[in-house]
């Protein structure tokens, strides 16, 4: 006889919440630190490769010790990360489907995002609300204002971010390419662009386009790195300097900012956006392309725990804003015609595209 194991699962703002529900968020800590560890010590790749093996079989080759595999394998089981049937263990079908696509490695880079560069600072999340202010910074070595000036100074930290932040991108930024029209297009500005991974993403595909990443001093060797990797060092370009404080870039009738306007405070994003205004020609589109919380205010789940990060840690403001609030933040910069794409998948990622 087959059995599976019932398991609670956390609840939405569609579901009433229960007792279950509850103690998902009361221990959603420990929750998470299964995942992670199951992606650490590499159990669910290994019921990727070898279905519906033992315990025992499971112990020897992570190299885990009886108590530990117990352990492991009692959360992951309670969670239903991993499933058991008779006395053999197996992944979860949504974990399965998972690890049949590229998306795979996106999925386990995040986990990482989350453990490396998220975990601690959360810690502060009660004080950055009572202070509205980034406190868990303090608990991330350097002293440059925000995370982002000092990545530099954590090597570890640096490279889980910069691989994190290519996985989120390439989640959705498929979506991106397709969804924004670019045959018209001469020049886009990557504002803030990373290491480049939507500049490459979307020079690809229009090979008549030139992008210039508009980048900070710290990144931009990252930066020209993966352009200079993906072969396109002809006609995408770095450009180092801060956004805030220096004249954007000329040239340009396209102007991204993709993941940028949720780490800054709605008045900053509208300077930002004001000053892509100015910078672009009578016609010229301006892109957010970003995760988005709904209007209502109550959702998506994702949206809402990825504002802790936001509100903690990065910079002195920012969270996972509603597409309205983009849409203001437009309209006082000066733009009055733009439109919503919403991007199929788990992740709340939105494209909003307004021309001037």
């Amino acid at each position: 006889m087959t059995t599976t194991a019932q398991t609670s699962l956390p609840p939405t703002a569609r579901q009433p919440l229960d007792m279950d529900g509850l103690a998902w968020i009361l221990f959603g800590h420990a929750a998470f630190q299964y995942l992670n560890a199951a992606v650490e010590t590499e159990l669910l790749d290994e019921l990727v490769k070898t279905p519906g093996v033992t315990k025992e079989e499971l112990a020897e080759r992570l190299s885990l010790q009886e108590r530990a595999i117990d352990i492991l394998l009692l959360g992951t089981t309670a969670m239903g990360l991993t499933v058991k049937e008779n006395d053999r263990y197996r992944l979860a079908d949504v974990l399965k489907e998972l690890t049949a696509t590229e998306d795979w490695q996106r999925f386990k880079d995040t986990v990482g995002f989350e453990q490396y560069v998220v975990y601690e600072g959360q810690l502060d999340f009660t004080e950055s609300l009572r202070t509205n202010t980034n406190v868990g910074l303090r608990r991330v070595r350097g002293t440059g204002r925000d995370l982002y000036h000092r990545l530099s100074e954590n090597p570890h930290m640096e490279a889980v971010f910069y691989r994190y932040m290519r996985s989120w991108s390439e989640l959705a930024n498929r979506h991106l390419v397709d969804a924004l029209d670019l045959g018209d297009a001469r020049a886009l500005l990557d504002c803030g662009g990373g290491d480049a991974v939507n500049s490459i993403a979307l020079a690809a595909a229009n090979s008549h386009l030139r992008a210039t990443v508009f980048e900070i001093p710290e990144s931009s060797v990252i930066t020209q790195k993966k352009i200079a990797e993906a072969g396109l060092a002809e006609r995408v370009d770095v450009i180092a300097g801060d956004m805030f404080a220096d004249p954007f870039p000329g040239g340009h009738d396209v102007i991204l900012f993709a993941h940028q306007l949720v780490i800054w405070t709605l008045e900053e994003n509208t300077r930002l956006l004001a000053k892509a205004y100015e910078a672009l020609p009578e016609g010229g589109k301006l892109v957010i392309f970003n995760s988005m919380s709904n209007d209502e205010g109550d959702g998506p789940v994702v949206a809402a725990l990825d504002s802790v990060y936001f509100a903690a840690i990065p910079a002195e403001g920012g969270m996972i804003y509603s597409w309205k609030q983009h849409e203001e933040c437009l309209q006082k910069a000066g733009f009055g015609e733009f439109e919503r794409i919403d991007v199929p998948g788990w992740t709340p990622h939105g494209i909003i595209i307004a021309t001037k």
